[in-house]
């Protein structure tokens, strides 16, 4: 069965999510026998795309034009679907992101496809076709059978590691009709953080909560995050204090992340803010409460004042590189 992959783009790039999303396709495609076709919408340059086979990708399929220059959900979901008829994929990959789930909602419910998220694992093709996936935040795992004909997978970030090859994959233009349904949605303005890596796509994420004590202490924070050249990222009362912007606000109502790396100052650790991070790699925590629930969540802990903790691991990090 032919293996159709989502492929989000960033300012001309594909998004690192997307690039494991694409290896995970592949290896779908080697258990069933089919062919990996990745489908990429908006500008970006062929030879960007043809990067998409050292991941397994044999064919990319470039969707462009005027309609498609931003964001629309409506008509990206068309042209998804459009896509995914054409080649008669029985398999549609995406990376676990706000835009995809909308896109693959209207393009599973166009073709009466089954869906899992926060998919972790490859399929079990011994009894049918099963994924494991992440349920509750996080917090367990549910093993899921699809048993429709087309079948569209989310992948959860950082589940998937890629073995790269030095091959490319064939770049071709893609045309789809856009309904005129996608005509009535508009996208007026889009605004982007610049100079930073956005949250959901870091590696490297240094937070703080309430125990910074106030926007004016946030320097040491952000020293030892230029140091690592980490985003940074803040806990809900922070944010609705406006001690930090709203778009750094990390957790189940935020921004939910999977870096490599999470370092948090001063938060508590409640189990909103938990469900949004719990998918990191490595989670350090400095507090000076040893009794704080983050703790217990915590691969480092560090019991101590974070005013004099940050500074001293910002001199090692500078000391190191």
């Amino acid at each position: 069965m032919s293996v159709l992959i989502f492929a989000e783009l960033e300012e001309g790039k594909i998004k690192k999510t997307s690039l494991e999303a694409i290896y995970y396709g592949s290896k779908v495609a080697e258990m069933t026998g089919g062919e990996t076709v990745v489908l990429a919408i908006g500008e970006v340059d062929s030879a960007e795309l043809e990067t998409a086979g050292a991941y397994g990708a044999v064919k990319v399929m470039h969707a462009g034009g005027q309609e498609l220059k931003e964001a629309n959900i409506v008509a990206y979901a068309d042209t998804l679907t459009s896509a995914a008829t054409q080649i008669g994929a029985k398999v549609i990959v995406t990376a676990k992101s706000s835009l995809a789930d909308a896109v693959t909602a209207r393009t599973a419910g166009a073709l009466k496809a089954g869906v899992a998220g926060n998919v972790t694992e490859l399929p079990d093709l011994s009894n049918g076709f099963e994924v494991i996936r992440t349920v509750f935040t996080g917090k367990a795992f549910a093993k899921t059978s699809i048993n429709s004909e087309v079948k569209v997978l989310a992948i959860k970030k950082n589940a998937i590691t890629p073995e790269l090859s030095g091959n490319k994959a064939a770049v071709e233009d893609f045309m789809a009709p856009v309904s005129e349904e996608a005509g009535k949605a508009k996208v007026i303005e889009t605004l982007k953080e610049t100079g930073t890596v956005s949250l959901p796509e870091a590696d490297l994420v240094v937070s703080g909560g309430r125990g910074m004590k106030g926007p004016e202490h946030w320097q040491p924070l952000l020293d030892l995050a230029e140091a690592l050249g980490a985003t940074t990222a803040c806990s809900k009362p922070v944010s609705d204090m406006d001690w930090r912007p709203h778009h750094e606000h990390v957790g189940q109502t935020g921004v939910k992340i999977a870096p490599n790396l999470y370092i948090a100052c001063g938060i508590s650790g409640a189990i909103q803010h938990l469900a949004g991070v719990n998918s990191s790699k490595v989670i350090v925590v400095i507090n000076t409460d040893p009794e704080a629930p983050f703790f217990k969540a915590a691969d480092y802990g560090i019991v101590g004042d974070a005013f004099e903790v940050l500074p001293k691991l910002t001199a090692a990090v500078k000391a190191m590189k």
